[in-house]
């Protein structure tokens, strides 16, 4: 396999996925290797091998991988690549030796961009018409690969992510005395926190308060944004969650809001429900697998979302669910690779 990072050094949805892969399969006896940047790999690791990738963009670090990793696939029966970023160390290793390529697809360069960069477009279309066999991580971004570039994918949904909780109250200690909604994440327009902000405007309650966790490049923006709506004593802008307090701040809401434009899985949806708090959420790959008692599913919309803040207010007691285990999804894609070899 070829990942970028691996946690806890690097922790985002595709490098939590790569390392459930690598350890539940070396787990089960697999003989798996797993190339990473020197820089974000684990230490001491059998079966880890890091390469220096230095400086400059990512396509050109990826590119430093690409030997390494093609002479590690001449013995190998399946590559497995994770994304656009694959496609050129895939690429050379497909040239050199017989071997089955499989990728899957965690997002697409449209999910992440309002104006998606042209070579990364382009990239994913090489991707998906030379890899030998596609996985997307819902129906949702299969649907996507499929009218995008043509490509079919088979589904191999995200393990469910579970957050530790310790009792601590934050809606306490932030002297919330109303309903409190909690958002975390980057804050960028794939996220679409905006149509939240405007949201609250809409709601017209001073019994809710909205806890903003993140951070990122709209973050100021965003807030002049909550002051022209005069919303700003309402919303609660705490910043980057530590991994250690995250499971409390859900806990602690009574909804968690995700109003992203695009969001191929939703893990932050998945850590929520872990923590007994229902999910207010635009259209995501993981509300296929969940009922409408645990996701309120609302538009990218700010009347839709207040709507649906209300309606998830009116509901009582924790969600139920049946969350997929990581072990599932290790089986599964063992026995994908067992079909296509």
């Amino acid at each position: 396999m070829l990942g970028w990072g691996f946690p806890p050094n690097v922790s985002g949805g595709l490098d939590t996925h790569v390392g459930e892969l690598f350890d539940g399969m070396r787990d089960r006896g697999l003989d798996v290797e797993l190339v990473l940047p020197a820089e974000y790999a684990p230490a001491d690791r059998d079966g880890i091998i890091g390469v220096p990738t230095g400086d400059g963009d990512i396509i050109t670090r990826v590119g430093r991988m690409s030997s390494t990793f093609a002479e590690r696939a001449e013995d190998a029966d399946v590559i497995h690549t994770h994304d656009w970023f694959g496609y050129g160390p895939g690429s050379r290793a497909k040239s050199n030796t017989d071997v089955e390529w499989v990728t899957t697809f965690h997002s697409l360069s449209a999910d992440r961009n309002i104006d998606p960069p042209k070579r990364e477009v382009e990239t994913e279309r090489r991707l998906a018409d030379r890899a030998d066999h596609l996985i997307a991580v819902s129906e949702l971004t299969a649907g996507d690969v499929k009218e995008q570039y043509g490509g079919d994918c088979e589904v191999i949904y995200n393990g469910f992510s579970e957050c530790e909780t310790t009792g601590r109250d934050y809606k306490a200690e932030l002297g919330i005395d109303g309903e409190m909604l909690f958002f975390v994440g980057r804050h960028t327009d794939q996220k679409g926190i905006a149509h939240l902000v405007y949201a609250m405007e809409k709601l017209r309650r001073d019994d809710v308060t909205l806890v903003m966790g993140g951070s990122g490049h709209l973050t100021d923006q965003l807030k002049r944004f909550a002051e022209l709506l005069d919303v700003d004593d309402s919303i609660e802008w705490v910043g980057y969650v530590p991994e250690e307090e995250l499971g409390d701040y859900y806990a602690s809401a009574d909804l968690f809001v995700s109003p992203s434009l695009a969001e191929p899985f939703g893990i932050t949806i998945t850590e929520a429900l872990s923590a007994g708090t229902r999910v207010v959420a635009t259209r995501s790959g993981v509300n296929e697998v969940l009922s409408d008692d645990c996701v309120v599913e609302v538009t990218p919309d700010s009347t839709s979302i207040a709507t649906g803040i209300e309606r998830g207010l009116a509901l009582d007691g924790a969600p139920e669910y049946d969350p997929i285990t990581w072990d599932e999804v290790v089986d599964e894609t063992i026995s994908f690779y067992e079909r296509v070899v």
